[in-house]
């Protein structure tokens, strides 16, 4: 019988895999316990293993693309076997309810048309052909998710111009003007003064006088379909210039020049005359690139009598500089992905407070130095660190606690997570019993694990199960920081970096070696005298490390 293979959840944050590459092909003969796929996770790349013996008889992934935890992407069976059956056996549930929402469907059309039709009047793209334009709150900026109507400059009944102003319309940034874009009389105002409208929300109709606007009126904000007249994009008076972005102003002579908004902002700011400026948009209208790229003619010298007043001083010209805006985009890596996920959680679930203190880190220096004279491995502050917070959290067990909703876990064993850098994120490795551990069995299982998490070959098994964390950015010069909590742990220390200051000894100011630490904390389960005491004694364990050989 055909075997199902199914993408298995390798981590316990893990919903989907990358397909890295497949070992094995359709046709070929396998094992169990023969390595089919690498399949990159949110933590590392790890081998999928085969548990029948049979023949590849289906790949349903590609490689590179990614698979949700327990979808399937293999089948195994003897030489020959029509596998499809199994296939059809796994995908019967999802068919069947595809097929009730498809069945569900025209039922609903159905029942929808009558009531559209009930509803009577012309819909919207029939209005615009009839020369009706319906007027919609645009997007003022890109993060405006209404708009309050400050000013109405028309009502219902006036006539309107394409060029002139209906509205004034606070969003959340600054108070703008809305144009209509369209000639003819104001229908229906459908947001009062004061009030707010959703973006893409009615807030006006236009069109000829007595036209019947019941049916745009009984669908509500409806968001609008594209229409191929460009006027009901209602454009507004500071958006991006376009060639239907204007307003008109009157020349010397009397005659219309039509300049969009901004174009005769700008020009006011430099003092520009309109009635000079060449537009280049639809029907010479004046927009910004008109504006920046105008240069007066130079007029001829004029005589002066002798009894008029000296020029004026020009006004500096401030160059225009042209820039391109430009990006490149990447797909979301898994790593970053539950990085992302997990770190907002802790931040909007956890309630954090940070607590800093200020270690003298001479003596501490000192034992280094001559620690390394004789350990069998480099020992680095890191290592020192993770020593003295794992001793200090034995005598502080609420720190090494977790929230459990209606419980808190108190833990009695000390597995320290150290967060290390990789090149598509942060992985936490944990140092398991780490207040048992000398510092050299530290060191050698710190430089380990990065060797492992930089190869991506760690395992499950290497970051899971860390009581609290241990995040060090000294080595790249920051003096303080603070982290997220690596949930599910009570607290987090960030370390910075050892800093040569002067410091007050036995009431003489000399050179001293300081380096601050700072404990983040959720306050559901730590303190703040709580965690102050934890520091208090972590303090001591770093300017005596003596005591960390006891």
């Amino acid at each position: 019988m055909a075997e199902i293979v199914r993408m298995p959840k390798m981590s316990d944050t893990m919903t989907e895999g990358v397909m890295a590459k497949w070992h094995k092909k359709v046709g070929d003969k396998v094992k169990s316990g023969d390595v089919m796929a690498e399949v990159e996770t949110d933590k590392a790349t790890m081998d999928l293993e085969s548990y029948w013996d049979g023949t590849v008889l289906y790949i349903g992934v590609e490689e590179g693309k990614a698979v949700p935890v327990d979808a399937v992407i293999a089948v195994i069976g003897k030489e020959g076997e029509d596998y499809k059956a199994a296939l059809d056996a796994e995908g019967a549930a999802a068919p069947a309810a595809d097929n009730k929402t498809a069945e569900a469907a025209p039922a609903a059309e159905k029942n929808d048309a009558p009531a559209e039709e009930a509803k009577g009047g012309l819909s919207e793209a029939e209005l615009a052909a009839k020369g009706v334009t319906v007027i919609r709150m645009p997007l003022l900026s890109d993060t405006m998710t209404e708009g309050v109507i400050a000013e109405w400059h028309k009502k219902v009944g006036d006539k309107v111009k394409d060029d002139d102003i209906l509205a004034d319309v606070e969003t959340d940034k600054a108070t703008m003007e809305v144009m209509g874009y369209a000639s003819g009389t104001l229908l229906h105002i459908g947001v009062e003064k004061g009030a707010a409208a959703k973006v893409n929300g009615i807030i006006a109709i236009v069109g000829p006088e007595g036209t019947d606007i019941s049916g745009i009126l009984a669908q509500g904000d409806v968001p609008a379909k594209p229409v191929a007249d460009a006027k009901s994009d209602a454009p507004v008076a500071e958006k991006a210039p376009e060639a239907k972005e204007a307003a008109a102003v009157s020349s010397g002579n009397g005659e219309r020049v039509k300049a969009s908004p901004l174009a005769k902002r700008i020009a006011k700011d430099k003092g520009i005359d309109l009635s000079q400026v060449a537009g280049s948009a639809d029907g010479g209208r004046i927009i910004k690139k008109d504006i920046e790229n105008f240069k007066p003619a130079t007029a001829a010298p004029v005589a002066v009598s002798s009894s008029a007043p000296a020029a004026e001083k020009a006004a500096p010209v401030i160059p225009q500089y042209v820039g391109e805006e430009k990006f490149t985009e990447k797909p979301v890596s898994q790593m970053r992905k539950v990085i992302a996920k997990r770190l907002a959680e802790s931040l909007f679930t956890a309630p954090h407070f940070y607590l800093t203190i200020s270690i003298d880190m001479d003596n501490a220096m000192t034992a280094r130095t001559a620690i390394n004279a004789v350990a069998p491995v480099k020992v680095s502050f890191n290592d020192i660190v993770i020593k003295a917070v794992a001793v200090a959290l034995k005598q502080h067990p609420a720190v090494n606690s977790s929230w459990g909703g209606d419980k808190i876990r108190f833990n009695e064993h000390t597995n320290i997570g150290v967060a290390m850098a990789v090149e598509d994120g942060l992985l936490v490795p944990v140092v398991r019993f780490a207040d048992g551990k000398s510092l050299s069995h530290i060191s050698a299982e710190v430089k380990e694990y990065g060797q492992k998490a930089k190869a991506k070959k760690l395992q499950p098994s290497d970051w899971e199960g860390s009581t609290f964390t241990v995040s060090n950015l000294g080595m790249f010069g920051i003096d303080e920081f603070t982290s997220i909590i690596n949930s599910p742990d009570g607290a987090i220390l960030s370390v910075g970096a050892i800093q040569q200051v002067p410091v007050v000894k036995n009431g003489a100011v000399v050179p001293g070696n300081v380096m601050k630490l700072t404990l983040g904390c959720d306050h559901r389960v730590v303190d703040g005298a709580t965690g102050a005491a934890f520091l208090q004694t972590l303090k001591g364990l770093l300017e005596e490390p003596i005591r960390l050989l006891a």
